[in-house]
C-alpha cells in the first residue's frame, strides 16, 4: 500500500481524486489538508459513510511522520510552489495538479501568470504528466506536473500530425468548450447560475494561460516551435470538454490515411480512443478516456477531441501518473 496525501481537499478535483483512490487497491488516503479543519464528509457530503478523515493544516513534517509517500496537490496556482519544496525535502513524491510546474521557462511563467516563479530549481526538474507522451520519464519522477484539461485535448489531438511533421506548425487552431466545473468551486460572477445558464460565451481570447503549455509540449513533439491560436468557451453544463482542432496539411492526406496514422500512434494507449463516430461529452463523462475523431474537409484536417475535465482533465490522469510512478498497472482504479 502506498500512503498518499491530498493537499487542498475542498475543491472539485480533490473530490474526484478521493473517489478514484477509494477504489484503488494499493493506495491509502493517509491525510487530507485544508485551511478548514473539518471532516471531509462535511466538505463533500457525497463522501459520507465512505471516508472518515478529518482535514488538517498543511505540515510537510507531519505528513512524512505519517508515512506519506506521495502527495497530490489540488491547491490553487501559486500555492503549490510554496509547499512542493518542503514535500520533496521530506522525501515525498508530488503530483501537482496546479499550473505551477508545467512551464519549464520561468520567464514564460512570469509572462503568462503575472508573477515570478520562486522555485526555479524544481521547475526545471518537474516532468510533464502526460503519460502518452512522457510515460517513461514519469515512472522515475519525484515531481510530476499534471497537465491542464484543455491542453490534453489539443496535445493528444495533434500529436500524431505534429510529431510526424504532417501539418503546418503556425496554422493550428484550437476551439474549445468547457463545462462550468472547470472554473473551480469558488463562487465567481461568470459562473453564477443566472449568468452562465442558457448562455454561451468565449473568454480569455488570445490570453488563456493554457496556450504556452500546449505550445511547449507540441514543440517538443515537433522538434521546432509550434504556435497555437486557442479560444476557450464556457458551456452551461457541469462537466466535459470538447475541442475542435483545425490543421493545414503539408501534403495531401486522405481521411483514411490520417485515421490509420492515429490508430497506430495510440495503439498502446488504453485511455485514448480513436473513433469513427463523432465523439460527444457524454461518451467520456465520469471516465479517464479521451476520445478522438478525424475528418478531412476541403483538404483541411479537423480533429475532434473530447474528455471529462475533472477526471481525464485532472484527477484521473493524476492517478494514471501515480500508477506509473509506483509501478502499478496504469489502468488501476480507472476502468
Amino acid at each position: 500500500m502506498v500512503r498518499v496525501a491530498i493537499l487542498g481537499g475542498s475543491g472539485y478535483t480533490a473530490l474526484e481524486l478521493i473517489k478514484i483512490l477509494l477504489r484503488h487497491p494499493q493506495a491509502e488516503i493517509a491525510a487530507i489538508t485544508s485551511r478548514q479543519e473539518e471532516d471531509i464528509a462535511d466538505v463533500h457530503p457525497s463522501l459520507f459513510g465512505r471516508l472518515h478523515r478529518r482535514c488538517q493544516l498543511f505540515d510537510a513534517g507531519r505528513l512524512a511522520e505519517a508515512g506519506v509517500q506521495c502527495a497530490f496537490g489540488c491547491l490553487p496556482h501559486g500555492a503549490s510552489r510554496e509547499v512542493v519544496p518542503q514535500l520533496l525535502a521530506h522525501g515525498i513524491r508530488v503530483i501537482d495538479l496546479s499550473a505551477d510546474y508545467r512551464l519549464r521557462d520561468p520567464n514564460v511563467y512570469a509572462e503568462w501568470y503575472g508573477e515570478s516563479h520562486n522555485d526555479v530549481e524544481h521547475l526545471a526538474e518537474a516532468v510533464y504528466g502526460l503519460p502518452e507522451v512522457y510515460g517513461e520519464r514519469i515512472a522515475s519522477a519525484r515531481l510530476v506536473a499534471n497537465p491542464g484539461c484543455y491542453p490534453q485535448t489539443a496535445i493528444l489531438g495533434l500529436a500524431p500530425l505534429v510529431s510526424g511533421r504532417h501539418v503546418e506548425f503556425r496554422s493550428l487552431i484550437v476551439d474549445s468548450k468547457s463545462g462550468v466545473s472547470g472554473a473551480g468551486r469558488s463562487p465567481k460572477l461568470t459562473t453564477h447560475f443566472p449568468e452562465c445558464n442558457e448562455n454561451f460565451s468565449a473568454y480569455n481570447v488570445g490570453q488563456h494561460r493554457h496556450t504556452p503549455e500546449m505550445e511547449q509540449i507540441l514543440s517538443d513533439l515537433a522538434g521546432e516551435p509550434v504556435e497555437i491560436i486557442f479560444t476557450p468557451h464556457l458551456v452551461p453544463m457541469d462537466r466535459g470538454i470538447f475541442s475542435t482542432i483545425y490543421a493545414v496539411p503539408r501534403r495531401p492526406l486522405t481521411q483514411e490515411q490520417i485515421v490509420a496514422m492515429y490508430q497506430q500512434y495510440y495503439s498502446g494507449c488504453t485511455f485514448v480512443r480513436v473513433r469513427s463516430q463523432l465523439p460527444t461529452t457524454k461518451d467520456t463523462a465520469f471516465t479517464n478516456y479521451l476520445d478522438l475523431a478525424v475528418r478531412v474537409v476541403r483538404g483541411r484536417i479537423i480533429i475532434l477531441a473530447c474528455e471529462d475535465n475533472l477526471v481525464r482533465g485532472a484527477s484521473g490522469v493524476a492517478v494514471q501518473n501515480f500508477n506509473r510512478m509506483f509501478g502499478f498497472d496504469e489502468r488501476t482504479a480507472l476502468l
